[in-house]
């Protein structure tokens, strides 16, 4: 039987395994050119069905963290997510986000005084180098912008992260990712009125059919496990799980879009995948004492 650790970390694992889906289903079948509207409908419908399971508002300060949280989780991450998905390859776009460990480790140590220790540097050094052998040499022209919103995606993410760590405390997870949903994908919605033209045409089929897999998969389920993870967990080992998002993005790209890794690319590939299991496998006393934490929502009247 599995402990209720190795439990919350499999099931957080899925959580960046599903996003790193998410720029082959973006870019193959979404229309370029409307990333804040794909981020707009990925977020605000989720948060909406997510509330009405959870049937829980915010409460006393929640009303203003909610609105923090909501900014940099999902209104700065998928406004600058889909900006990198919509300038970049995918794979690309993916992996220049491999910096976030390091930021979540060092942000974790100055706000919730967790230890930073060697190991944990040198794993996220690892991870940094790994992603930077995937992108080098991939040959592709690396847009500017493209760049600048992964990175910006990445530390927006991380921010957040450590924050929900911080505040989340007692809250429901349901409700909580709910809350954020709704108040980034207003956001959002703002955003893509004030800076973004409309389409010019109705969405086909393959892209409704893409709009409902990015909100209820790659959005209302996964973050929810994603924020269950964050609440029960050291935020250094959901910060390091979230490099599997480019490496699963990577072998789609291999497998469905038709292409391929050079040498230097593989050994990146490896070398990701031992910083988080490094990371992972890594266990300290207080990380022995994970309290159980339910998918049930909390119900108020």
């Amino acid at each position: 039987m599995l402990s209720n650790r190795t439990s919350l970390v499999l099931s957080t694992a899925i959580a960046p395994m599903v996003w790193g889906t998410t720029y082959l289903s973006t870019t193959t079948f979404l229309p370029p050119g409307h990333p804040l509207l794909i981020a707009t409908v990925r977020a605000l419908p989720a948060g909406l069905l997510l509330l009405l399971v959870a049937r829980r508002l915010p409460t006393g300060s929640w009303w203003w963290r909610s609105w923090v949280l909501g900014a940099l989780n999902f209104a700065v991450f998928f406004g600058c997510l889909f900006i990198a998905a919509d300038r970049l390859p995918g794979g690309v776009a993916a992996v220049v986000g491999g910096i976030q460990p390091l930021i979540v480790a060092a942000l974790g140590w100055w706000v919730l005084s967790e230890r930073l220790t060697i190991g944990t540097v040198l794993a996220g050094a690892a991870g940094v180098i790994g992603v930077a052998l995937i992108v080098a040499p991939g040959g592709a022209a690396l847009d500017p912008v493209g760049v600048a919103a992964a990175l910006g995606g990445a530390v927006s993410m991380a921010v957040g992260t450590v924050l929900t760590k911080r505040w989340g405390s007692g809250q429901p997870p349901i409700a909580m990712t709910a809350w954020q949903l709704v108040a980034g994908g207003i956001l959002l919605a703002v955003l893509t009125a004030v800076f973004e033209p409309p389409p010019h045409a109705m969405p086909t089929a393959p892209e409704l059919g893409a709009y409902a897999y990015l909100t209820l998969i790659g959005t209302a389920a996964a973050y929810l496990l994603w924020f269950r993870g964050v609440h029960a967990l050291p935020t250094r080992l959901p910060a390091f799980l979230g490099l599997l998002s480019p490496i699963v993005a990577v072998l789609l790209g291999l497998l469905v879009a038709g292409e391929t890794l050079s040498i230097l690319q593989t050994v990146g590939l490896v070398t990701v995948l031992v910083s988080v299991t490094a990371a992972v496998a890594r266990r300290r006393p207080s990380d022995s004492h994970v309290p159980p934490v339910g998918l049930e929502p909390t119900l108020k009247r």
